[in-house]
């Protein structure tokens, strides 16, 4: 049974910070690229970033490039997204996922073997 739980939502104000976290189970944390997506109302999921399997590659959406920062840490099974200069449009439920493959075509389209249940994030002007 494989599952990811994301953590670290919340209500910021415009120009503050969050750090969100995802936790794995039931894989194998290693083996597989990580992605962190976002769906606020009315809306289509969209790509926000993407790790590859040892952390040592990243690629973000031009709209968070530059204030949104992925790490992972394979020991803990864990991967983080730290969110900075947050604007009211970054408003939206955050999910990780975890696939398998990692290029800029899986990884941005959404095709992912696994996916968490999202937490909140509020940004307020």
């Amino acid at each position: 049974q494989v599952q990811l739980v994301e953590s670290g939502g919340g209500l910021v104000q415009a120009g503050g910070s969050l750090r969100l976290s995802c936790a794995a189970s039931g894989l194998t944390f290693s083996s597989y690229a990580m992605g962190w997506f976002r769906q606020a109302p009315g809306k289509e999921r969209e790509f926000v970033g993407g790790i590859s399997w040892s952390g040592g590659t990243t690629y973000y959406a031009d709209s968070v490039k530059g204030r949104f920062t992925i790490s992972r840490d394979n020991a803990k099974n864990t991967v983080d997204l730290q969110m900075n200069s947050l604007k009211p449009e970054d408003t939206a439920v955050y999910y990780c996922a975890a696939d398998r493959r990692f290029t800029i075509a899986t990884m941005t389209g959404g095709v992912y073997d696994y996916w968490g249940q999202g937490t909140q994030v509020t940004v307020s002007s």
